[in-house]
């Protein structure tokens, strides 16, 4: 019984320490620009928003998600990878996550559990959901040029301390558990 008491201890010790290391390793670097896109200098666009960048492109909402799912799943410490989930939200959670005068097609977030999100909102006129079909224009007209979706890039980074401060309350929580799970299994056993 004690060999089983170490393992676990051992066990336990081992998750928390990787635990601990995946929320102290670095965010990735911000993003890269999109290829093959034109960055936007509209007003809102800019530095009204902190970490926020917007572009006009012809390029698709997988070949934009994917860009940034490649770029956002690294680590900048040894270029590591980073367990991450692709989330798709209705449109209309962009004027909760951005700014409520933000038109959106579709709404992603690239997430690292316990750390940090990356927001990728596109707006395509010819796939408006809020616009009746035969109102949709087929493009946007940015400096002279025709485009066929404005993309907006939301960062969220967390900080690392709070991280470690949660990951603490979520061990000690978890002794918490185990401590009870163990009382009521003794005293339910006492009974038979």
């Amino acid at each position: 019984m004690k060999k089983i008491k170490k393992a676990s201890w051992f066990l336990g010790l081992l998750i928390f320490l990787l635990a601990l290391a995946y929320l102290l390793l670095p965010s990735p670097a911000d993003p890269p620009p999109l290829p093959e896109s034109t960055k936007s200098n509209l007003p809102g666009d800019t530095v009204e928003i902190p970490y926020l960048y917007a572009y006009f492109t012809n390029l698709s909402r997988e070949e934009v998600t994917s860009f940034y799912q490649e770029h956002y799943s690294r680590s900048r410490l040894f270029d590591l990878p980073l367990p991450s989930l692709r989330l798709n939200h209705p449109p209309e959670y962009t004027w909760v996550v951005i700014r409520d005068t933000v038109l959106s097609s579709y709404l992603e977030e690239i997430v690292h559990p316990f750390r940090d999100s990356f927001y990728i909102n596109g707006y395509e006129p010819a796939n408006d959901p809020f616009v009746k079909p035969e109102q949709r224009r087929p493009t946007l007209i940015y400096e002279g040029q025709e485009y066929k979706a404005k993309i907006l890039i939301l960062p969220v980074y967390s900080n690392p301390l709070m991280r470690v401060a949660l990951l603490l309350v979520v061990v000690v929580v978890l002794i918490f558990l185990k401590r009870e799970v163990i009382s009521l299994y003794g005293s339910f056993r006492h009974r038979r």
